[in-house]
């Protein structure tokens, strides 16, 4: 059985940075690579940059990692959306490695 994902779409890289960290604290996970997205009502928004934040592990682990991540995050800039997916299939799996950080 594949590891779950758990996804957590913040405001902002410092933001996404101290809730991966507070997320990998709290539960055994690792990250897969972080990907941004630039909406087009950027400006409107609390900070122009969404940041998605992918823990992967066990059903538990990814929801207690993205748990702790919400509760950092929302203390900082704020959550745009959060899903764990329990067993992603081999397609999600692939879009994980997907990234944008190192794109303009």
């Amino acid at each position: 059985m594949a590891e779950a994902v758990g996804i957590l779409e913040v405001f902002g890289l410092a933001t996404a940075f101290v809730a991966a960290d507070a997320g990998c604290k709290a539960a055994n996970v690792h990250l897969e690579v972080f990907d941004k997205n630039k909406p087009a009502n950027a400006d409107s928004l609390p900070v122009p940059l969404l940041v998605c934040i992918k823990f992967r592990g066990s059903v538990s682990d990814v929801t207690e990692a993205v748990e702790a991540g919400i509760r950092v995050a929302e203390s900082m800039t704020g959550v745009v959306q959060h899903y764990v997916i329990p067993n992603p299939e081999p397609g999600t799996q692939k879009m994980l490695k997907i990234s944008a950080l190192d794109k303009d």
